[in-house]
């Protein structure tokens, strides 16, 4: 075991798969974690990240199930809408201190396996609305973690824009076209939910520059 190897936090989704190629590039080994905390999308999600993730490490999928902690909320992120006759905006989308929650477990489970690494694929997204989003929660959390245990937690790509995370997957041959990102829909990607709208302007900057 290196001392870089460590937990993933895979969704099956753009980024995440982007990073589970670029850490074996870097030579890191890692764990994919994927965790249910009540998304509706998650079967969709798991299927996805079976497909999408290097197939050295598909069937090395770790999960843990904590649905019940958003059980009683009315996000449209755990409460799918009816996207034909509801209208769903960002706010619909909230989900309190979900980073939080996916980081502090993830630092968790990396500990539990004795590991001192946790990798995640946050970026900096214009579309995002919560407040465990920003740079400035991230380093204080980062902080934290480090300070109160041994686990650091890893964001190489926290400064990039999803234009810039769709480029280095393509040039690492990350499967970016079958991964699934949609916040609103369970099967399905909406278009217009923030996580579609920042995947598809990517995918097509991307196009116009072939």
């Amino acid at each position: 075991m290196s001392n870089k190897d460590g937990v993933l936090l895979a969704s099956g989704g753009l980024d995440s798969t982007t990073l589970a190629y670029w850490l074996l590039n870097e030579g890191i080994d890692f764990v994919p974690l994927f965790i249910k905390y009540g998304q509706h999308c998650a079967k969709t999600e798991l299927e996805t990240l079976k497909k999408v993730l290097p197939v050295s490490h598909a069937n090395k999928i770790e999960i843990i199930d904590i649905q019940s902690v958003y059980q009683k909320s009315t996000s449209r992120f755990i409460k799918p809408a009816n996207l034909w006759e509801e209208e769903v905006n960002a706010d619909d989308l909230y989900i309190p201190y979900r980073n939080v929650l996916l980081l502090t477990i993830g630092a968790t489970f990396a500990q539990t396996l004795g590991y001192s690494n946790v990798y995640s694929a946050f970026i900096n997204s214009n579309h995002a609305k919560e407040i465990d989003c920003s740079n400035e929660f991230f380093q204080k959390m980062e902080d934290m973690l480090v300070d109160y245990g041994s686990v650091k937690i890893h964001m190489p790509f926290r400064y990039f824009s999803k234009y810039e995370v769709a480029k280095i997957g393509i040039n690492l041959g990350a499967q970016i076209g079958y991964t699934f990102s949609c916040q609103a829909s369970p099967e399905i990607p909406c278009g217009a939910c923030p996580n579609c709208v920042d995947r598809l302007e990517a995918l097509r900057k991307i196009e116009t520059e072939a």
